[in-house]
């Protein structure tokens, strides 16, 4: 396996009336307005008629006033709650899982089968069967040759993302260089996915993450070569360029760069393929032992 040796290798919800909650409030919202609007006001003239009506007046503003920072907290808490799948890349991929597993233990609070950071490939534009496979002696779907490179993918709520790319960019050398630059080629490349792509409403915050680093972003167009000496990371949209899981033996795994990350760690990848977060891809792989 030479590569192995080589490794040492919301606008929307606001407009959505089929939620609940909103349907609730703005139903609300029209009751008052209505009272408002149903309220006769004849004579103007009098000090008593004219203050009653102002009197409707604010506590209807008022009214509407605490309706809206209602929904408003609701949006801020929905979109901090959403759950959304992303995926970095930045080199072997084993060392990379380590480093996003510890991330979402600190950031998130996550231990176990909470866990969701999976090894895997992605910014190619082909599969071999819907297959994206290591290099293996079967030479099905390498994904050197489909155009992949080496991902570790997480779902995580959609606020954390900024947190999580500068995790991702504290992962680059102060040159802005990955910590295994003996590791050659594309399937090495500097890559990130998001729904979206750029146009994903959390990206200005990715952006701010590379820029305090000094690393230029580019649109990722599928197949791109290879990032390093370039202090490039390439953004792709995660929907158009998908996240496929490796196998199950690269899941967990020991880095050479680095000391042994301990039996505790490596044998996570027990309970995730006990309990589905991590399958069998049907490429040629070596499963946990019970």
């Amino acid at each position: 396996r030479k590569k192995m040796l080589s490794r040492t290798h919301q606008h929307h919800l606001l407009s959505n009336p089929k939620h609940p909650s909103r349907r609730m409030k703005l139903h609300q919202l029209s009751i008052i307005l209505s009272s408002l609007l149903s309220t006769t006001v004849v004579a103007y003239s009098s000090v008593s008629n004219r203050r009653a009506f102002l009197n409707t007046v604010c506590g209807t503003a008022a009214a509407i006033a605490g309706n809206t920072a209602a929904m408003a907290a609701d949006e801020s808490a929905a979109a901090s709650s959403k759950l959304t799948d992303v995926y970095f890349g930045v080199g072997c991929f084993w060392h990379i899982q380590h480093e996003f597993v510890v991330a979402e233990q600190r950031l998130l609070g996550r231990n176990g089968k909470e866990l969701t950071s999976r090894t895997g490939y992605a910014g190619g534009t082909k599969t071999e069967n819907g297959k994206v496979c290591y290099h293996n002696f079967s030479f099905q779907a390498d994904y050197g040759k489909l155009g992949h490179g080496e991902v570790v993918g997480m779902t995580i709520p959609e606020a954390s993302i900024g947190d999580f790319a500068k995790e991702y960019f504290d992962l680059f050398t102060s040159k802005g260089e990955r910590v295994d630059p003996m590791d050659k080629g594309g399937e090495y490349r500097s890559l990130l996915g998001l729904p979206g792509g750029t146009s994903h409403p959390m990206y200005p915050q990715v952006e701010a993450a590379a820029a305090a680093k000094g690393m230029t972003l580019a649109l990722g167009k599928g197949n791109d070569p290879d990032t390093l000496g370039k202090k490039l990371v390439y953004v792709m949209d995660s929907n158009k360029f998908p996240f496929y899981q490796a196998e199950v033996y690269h899941q967990f795994h020991n880095d050479f760069q680095s000391p042994a990350y301990g039996k505790a760690y490596n044998d996570l990848v027990k309970d995730a393929f006990d309990d589905g977060r991590v399958k069998d891809t049907g490429c040629p792989d070596r499963f946990p032992s019970a």
